[in-house]
């Protein structure tokens, strides 16, 4: 533990409340605005009116799962490989649909290239990658919160817009606290809240995106973002490329990561992290449940740790990282 911790700024976990500008700019996908993520993935789904089966990747959210239980649509697993694209060909059928995921917002090369193969039988799941591309003939899922300090908020592309009315608005005031106790007291302070507002976003009905939402989106600088993260990245890889055991696609080839996917065989360096103040997530716990011990996604799982590079962070931050890392 590196000495002093308690003066030490914590780097990485939820967002506090996001900084915004004056000027009024864009959102940051033009879609269907609604509340979440997972929302969004259920109204595409809702559009496809041929749906028999959708293929998910074992390697996933379970919030996934969610729009697909409540829609009763069959759904089958498959497999992924070490550079995170589809193992195994795999042949739709009349019916069957495909989701894929943008992992960490560096697979927009490889979602191009599928959206080639798949046409109108891709949904891109970019809850990690805001800033993918949009193409008006592919179904994606975008999700907000993973990118800025918002409450709630998910994009869905490659559908009508036609139904949208039919939702009603959301309110973002009964699960948005933790993002302005941790602008005022830091991010332990908020923590329970956040995981109690996160709770608040399971299996909720869809609904169009929050006044509130909107109006934080709309006023955030977009382009700041992307180059800071982009370089925080960059730093990181330079500095730990060789000691990452997952192979990462060159940095042109995407727009914006979410993350720095470090993979390592140390199962004690996530909890040096998070005692140091560098707090870092788990992709998915849930898929320690779902697959066996011995298999690629268990393993991406288990030793994946997410470092954080976001706006919040400079290379300062970065370099205290990478000491932690390489002293370990």
């Amino acid at each position: 533990m590196v000495e002093g911790c308690d003066q030490i700024k914590a780097i990485g976990g939820y967002f506090e409340l996001a900084d915004t500008v004056y000027e009024c700019r864009r959102l940051p996908i033009d879609g269907v605005a609604l509340n979440t993520c997972r929302n969004a993935l259920e109204y595409i789904i809702l559009q496809l009116h041929d749906v028999r089966r959708i293929l998910v990747p074992y390697y996933t959210c379970e919030a996934v799962i969610e729009p697909l239980k409540r829609l009763h649509i069959e759904y089958v697993f498959y497999h992924i490989n070490e550079h995170l694209e589809i193992a195994d060909e795999i042949a739709l059928q009349d019916g069957d649909y495909l989701i894929v995921n943008n992992y960490f917002g560096i697979k927009d090369a490889y979602i191009i290239e599928l959206a080639s193969e798949y046409g109108d039988k891709l949904i891109v799941d970019n809850a990690q990658a805001l800033f993918a591309s949009v193409f008006p003939n592919i179904k994606a899922a975008y999700s907000t919160r993973k990118y800025v300090g918002v409450a709630d908020g998910g994009f869905a592309v490659g559908v009508s817009d036609e139904s949208v009315f039919n939702y009603v608005v959301d309110d973002s005031s009964n699960h948005d606290s933790h993002l302005l106790i941790r602008k005022e007291k830091g991010a332990e302070a908020g923590f329970k809240d956040y995981q109690a507002n996160e709770c608040k976003l399971d299996n909720q009905p869809i609904r169009r995106m929050s006044p509130q939402t909107k109006m934080i989106l709309s006023h955030i600088d977009y382009d700041s973002i992307i180059k800071k993260r982009r370089q925080n990245y960059e730093y990181l890889n330079n500095a730990l490329g060789e000691k990452n055991l997952l192979q990462l696609p060159s940095i042109d080839s995407f727009t914006c990561p979410m993350v720095y996917p470090f993979m390592t065989d140390d199962k004690f360096l996530r909890g040096c992290l998070i005692q140091n103040k560098v707090f870092v997530a788990r992709y998915w716990p849930n898929v320690l449940r779902w697959c066996n011990e011995e298999g690629l996604e268990y393993k991406l799982a288990a030793k994946i740790i997410p470092l954080p590079i976001d706006q919040r962070y400079g290379l300062e931050d970065m370099g205290k990282i990478i000491e932690i890392i390489i002293s370990h």
